[in-house]
């Protein structure tokens, strides 16, 4: 298929030149090593068992670790350690949202930590157009179970009441600083199980922040059938409260956990039946927004190229210039460079999410892009695929000259 569209900045996501500029011929090599273990179902499962054995009896794994798959997907260890990622994104007109990737915090010391470490992301994003966004998940800062109780509307005991307080004032705390700073923040999606009590605290936020132009963002995962429809009921709420809507449309990231705890509790399959649903979904979820325009912010958060291309088509069909603040486009570090820096070099709003935290605690998150490389349909091949043509394209250039 030709995923060129005859729109006024044409795009070209086979443009390896572009997608690779940022990277040395050594750089590139390593790329092609490790995407080419990622596209071995047996090896990933093999390896992420004995890299987790190794880091429960404290082997030291972390070096290779460090210079292998936290390399390639994650900024660094800290705030200071992400500089060169933002400085090398800057460079080809993309720009950085600080993702503090630490999962598994369980007491209420953790939850207050890691919220200050958001505010940081946030006073780091201040004032500095290279770093639009900030980004969290409500369960870094709340425990799930709680969130989860919440959501079925089960009574609270006196305690959990005081800790669901707590959880609403971190939920503020980040929002409010995110105004104050006119930064971006974005409310990540999460299981169906917890998104309901997610969305009323979002949405309670942009009532707050979004009177004047869209600070908060809420998460629309659109393989769950329901989610096109939530998000035109949040259109409906903003509208009927007067405030900017901020939508960040993703597919999804818990399909099978989704099925599973769905069978476990004997209700139905929340999940879309089939992939061309979830794409039948996600396109039309796009064209929604964009018909919205005027109320509604887009941050497309895709690695598909054909959704990428139809938003290209969409804001030009809307007469929108590639730099409209009301739409971006987003995609993990170390992911879809063809996409990210096509789209930058044409003069699209372009951001990559930049996970960091200490080695240890952003395992979880490795983990996952290494399973979710294999598990989706030719992810790893043709990023694979896309590293070798641009080390073909160098070797016959260097040979040319």
């Amino acid at each position: 298929m030709n995923n060129t569209y005859n729109t006024k900045t044409t795009v070209s996501f086979e443009d390896t030149a572009t997608a690779f500029a940022s990277k040395s011929d050594l750089e590139l090599k390593k790329m092609h090593l490790l995407f080419a273990a990622m596209n071995s179902n047996a090896l990933v499962s093999t390896g992420t068992f004995f890299m987790k054995a190794a880091l429960k009896f404290g082997l030291p794994i972390k070096s290779p670790i460090k210079h292998t798959l936290f390399e390639q997907f994650c900024g660094g260890e800290s705030i200071a350690e992400c500089e060169d990622a933002i400085q090398e994104l800057a460079n080809y007109h993309i720009k950085t949202i600080l993702d503090y990737s630490v999962e598994g915090e369980k007491t209420e010391a953790g939850f207050d930590a890691t919220t200050q470490e958001i505010l940081a992301t946030i006073d780091r994003a201040k004032g500095d157009p290279n770093i639009p966004f900030s980004v969290f998940k409500v369960t870094g800062i709340a425990a799930t179970r709680l969130l989860e109780k919440k959501q079925s509307d089960s009574p609270l005991s006196e305690a959990e009441k005081i800790s669901f307080a707590k959880v609403a004032n971190r939920v503020d705390t980040i929002c409010k600083r995110a105004h104050e700073n006119n930064v971006r923040i974005f409310i990540d999606g999460e299981e169906s199980w917890i998104q309901e009590t997610i969305d009323e605290l979002a949405y309670e936020m942009m009532r707050k922040y979004n009177k004047e132009q869209p600070i908060i963002y809420n998460t629309f995962q659109m393989y769950l059938t329901a989610s096109l429809n939530k998000l035109k009921d949040a259109l409906h709420n903003a509208v009927m409260h007067n405030y900017y809507l901020g939508a960040k449309l993703v597919r999804g990231a818990y399909m099978e956990k989704e099925r599973e705890e769905a069978r476990r509790r004997g209700i139905p399959d929340p999940v879309q039946p089939d992939k061309e649903s979830t794409d039948e979904d996600f396109d039309k979820a796009l064209l929604f927004c964009m018909n919205e325009k005027q109320r509604i912010a887009i941050c497309s958060g895709s690695h598909n190229e054909h959704s990428n291309y139809y938003l290209t088509v969409l804001m030009d069909k809307h007469g929108l210039a590639p730099n409209d603040s009301r739409v971006y486009f987003a995609q993990l570090y170390g992911m879809s460079d063809h996409i990210s820096y096509n789209l930058a070099k044409a003069g699209y709003n372009v951001a990559k999410y930049v996970p960091y935290g200490p080695i240890e605690s952003v395992m979880p998150y490795l983990f996952r892009r290494a399973e979710e490389n294999t598990s989706i349909a030719g992810q790893s091949s043709r990023e694979f695929n896309l590293i070798q043509k641009e080390l073909r394209r160098r070797k016959a250039q260097a040979k040319a000259s």
